[in-house]
C-alpha cells in the first residue's frame, strides 16, 4: 500500500442507515406545548416528593425507590432518596420476605453502601441448602437473582444464590404471568444490574402501565421520555450533520459511519435533558476514536501509523506536514473538533481538555502498539494482549469525557482520578474488550489486524472457541466483581466511580449476548427507533 494515497481498503463496514435519516427528520410536535409539559411535569414532581415522605413504612418507600428507578424518573429526586436509603440502611428486615430482603440489598449495595449476605441465611436450612420454600416464590427468585450480582469476591453464599436461582428461573420460565415472565427473561438474558436503565425504562413503562400502578409515577414517566427524546432528536439532528461535514471532508471510505451509534451510546448514559452537552462530546470522542481505529486496523501501513502516532503526539498543527496525503486533512479535522469542543464548552464547567488530549494520545500510542505486534507477527501472551487492548478500546478517553457532567466540587478530583486510569477503569476496559471481543469474534474471522483476545486464548491454550469464550467469561465476572467492590472503597468520588459503571453496564447494549450491534447496526433498528423516533 503507497504511504501517499489511500487505496482499496481489503475489509469494508455495511453503511449505517441512519444518518441521512436524522440529518434529515423533522420530529413530531409534542402533545402539548413545551412550557405546559415542563409545567406540569413540574407539578408532577412535587406530588412524589410528598409521596415519598408520606409513605408509611420504610418497606412501601423501598417499593417506591425502586419502581422510580425502573421509570428512569429517580435522577429528579435525589435529595429524598438519600433520606430513604439511610432510612432503608437502618431498618429491620428480620420478618421480611425474599424479595424484600433481596431489593434491600441491591438498592443498598449500588449506591456504595455495604449489605452483609448473611441476610440470606434466613432462606437456608441447617444444611447450607435453601429452602424449598422460595422455589414457589418467582418474585423472590428474581430478585434474589438481581441482587447476587452485586457480589464481590469470596462471596459463596452469593454465588451460590446465583446458581440456585438462575436454576429455578430457568425452570419456570415460560409459565409466568405478564410482566413477570418478560422480567425474567431479561433478567435471565442480563441481570438488573448489568442492564441499561434507559433500556429498562422502555420496557418497564409499558409493563407497569399494565399492572397496578400510581398514576402520577406513569405520567412523569411517560412526559419525561418523550421530552428527552425530543430534544434527543434536535441533537440527533446537529450531531449526524457534523459528521457529514467531518467525513466528507476527511474522505476516508474505509472507516465505519457509526456517529447515530455513537450518539446512542451517549444518550443511554446520559438520557436526561441538561445533559447536552456530555452527550456531544462523548459521541464525538466516540466516533473519532473508532475512525481511528479503523485507520489502524484497516487501513494504514506501518509507516503511516508511526507518522501518525507522531503527529498526534505533537497535537500541532505543523505536524500535518509529515502525513501522508489521506491523513492531512483527518488530522486538522480532529484538530479542529477539539477546539472547536473548547470555544463550546459552557462557562459553568470546569474542565481542563488537556487530560482528554492526553487520553486521545495514550490511545493512539496503544494502537501503533498493535500495529507493531501485527506487521512483525508478534504473537504475545494472552495476558500481555489483554493489557494492551483492554486500554485500547478507547475507555479511558470515554471515562476522561465523561466528567464533564461532573458539578464544580466534583469536577477537578474526579477528572484527575479519571485521567489517571485508576484500576476501575482497567476493570471497565477490560469488560468491555471481552464483550466486544466475544460479539464481534465470527467477525473477526476475515480480518487481518491483531487477533482477538478470543483468538489468542484459542491459540496459546489449543481449545475450542467455547471453551475460550467460557474462560473469558470467568474473567469478565471477575472484573465485575472488582468493580462492585469498589463501591465501598471510594466514597469520596462515589459520583464518578458510579459513571464508569454505568459505561461498563452500557457495553452489553451493544456487545451483550455475543453480538457487535455497533459494528452491525441494522440489528439494534427497532430499538432505534423506540429511543429516538416513537413516542411513548
Amino acid at each position: 500500500m503507497a504511504s501517499g494515497v489511500a487505496t482499496t481498503p481489503e475489509f469494508t463496514y455495511e453503511p449505517s442507515p441512519w444518518i441521512d435519516f436524522f440529518a434529515a427528520y423533522e420530529p413530531l410536535p409534542l402533545q402539548g406545548s413545551l412550557e405546559w409539559i415542563t409545567n406540569r411535569a413540574d407539578e408532577l414532581k412535587e406530588d412524589i416528593r410528598v409521596l415519598l415522605s408520606t409513605r408509611k413504612n420504610t418497606t412501601e418507600r423501598m417499593f417506591l425507590l425502586d419502581t422510580l428507578q425502573h421509570l428512569g424518573i429517580d435522577c429528579h429526586f435525589e435529595e429524598q432518596i438519600n433520606v430513604v436509603l439511610r432510612q432503608i440502611l437502618e431498618s429491620e428486615i428480620s420478618n421480611s420476605n425474599l424479595h424484600e430482603v433481596s431489593l434491600r440489598f441491591q438498592l443498598l449495595r449500588e449506591k456504595g453502601h455495604w449489605v452483609s449476605p448473611d441476610v440470606f441465611n434466613k432462606f437456608r436450612s441447617e444444611d447450607g441448602s435453601f429452602i424449598r420454600d422460595i422455589i414457589n416464590d418467582p418474585k423472590g427468585l428474581l430478585s434474589l437473582y438481581n441482587a447476587t450480582h452485586l457480589l464481590v469476591h469470596g462471596e459463596k453464599t452469593l454465588e451460590e444464590a446465583m446458581d440456585f436461582s438462575r436454576h429455578h428461573l430457568k425452570l419456570m420460565s415460560g409459565s409466568l404471568k405478564f410482566p413477570l415472565d418478560k422480567q425474567v427473561q431479561r433478567a435471565l438474558c442480563i441481570p438488573l444490574p448489568r442492564t441499561n436503565k434507559r433500556v429498562e425504562m422502555m420496557h418497564y413503562i409499558l409493563e407497569y402501565e399494565q399492572e397496578d400502578h400510581t398514576l402520577i409515577l406513569l405520567e412523569l414517566a411517560k412526559l419525561d421520555f418523550n421530552l428527552q427524546q425530543h430534544v434527543h432528536l434536535k441533537e440527533l439532528k446537529a450531531i449526524t450533520r457534523w459528521w457529514k461535514d467531518f467525513s466528507g471532508c476527511i474522505r476516508l471510505s474505509f472507516i465505519r459511519d457509526r456517529v447515530v451509534e455513537g450518539f446512542t451510546w451517549a444518550s443511554v448514559l446520559f438520557y436526561d435533558t441538561g445533559f447536552e452537552f456530555v452527550r456531544s462530546i462523548i459521541t464525538k470522542m466516540i466516533v473519532l476514536i473508532t475512525t481511528l481505529d479503523d485507520i489502524y486496523d484497516n487501513h494504514a501501513t506501518l509507516e503511516d501509523c508511526r507518522k501518525l502516532h507522531e503527529a498526534i503526539q505533537r497535537w500541532d498543527h505543523s505536524a500535518v506536514s509529515i502525513l501522508p496525503k489521506y491523513l492531512k486533512k483527518f488530522y486538522m479535522e480532529m484538530l479542529r473538533t477539539f477546539q472547536n469542543i473548547e470555544v463550546a464548552m459552557p462557562i459553568n464547567i470546569n474542565y481542563d481538555m488537556a487530560h482528554l488530549k492526553r487520553a486521545v494520545q495514550n490511545n493512539v500510542m496503544g494502537y501503533l502498539h498493535e500495529a507493531e505486534w501485527s506487521h512483525q507477527n508478534h504473537k504475545p501472551s494472552f495476558v500481555d494482549h489483554v493489557k494492551l487492548t483492554s486500554m485500547n478500546i478507547g475507555v479511558p478517553a470515554i471515562c476522561v469525557s465523561m466528567m464533564t457532567c461532573m458539578n464544580d466540587q466534583m469536577m477537578k478530583p474526579a477528572l484527575e482520578w479519571a485521567a489517571s486510569v485508576p484500576d476501575v477503569i482497567i476493570a471497565v476496559g477490560k469488560i468491555s474488550r471481552f464483550m466486544n471481543d466475544i460479539g464481534a469474534f465470527e467477525r473477526r474471522k476475515c480480518k487481518g489486524d491483531l487477533p482477538s483476545t478470543v483468538e489468542r486464548y484459542i491459540s496459546e491454550h489449543c481449545v475450542t472457541s467455547e471453551v475460550a469464550i467460557k474462560r473469558i467469561d470467568t474473567l469478565m465476572e471477575e472484573e465485575w466483581r472488582n468493580l462492585n467492590q469498589a463501591r465501598f472503597e471510594n466514597h469520596a468520588l462515589l459520583p464518578a466511580l458510579q459513571q464508569f459503571i454505568s459505561l461498563a453496564i452500557s457495553t452489553t447494549f451493544f456487545y451483550g449476548n455475543r453480538n457487535d450491534v455497533y459494528t452491525h447496526s441494522t440489528n439494534i433498528g427497532c430499538t432505534i427507533e423506540s429511543l429516538f423516533i416513537k413516542p411513548i
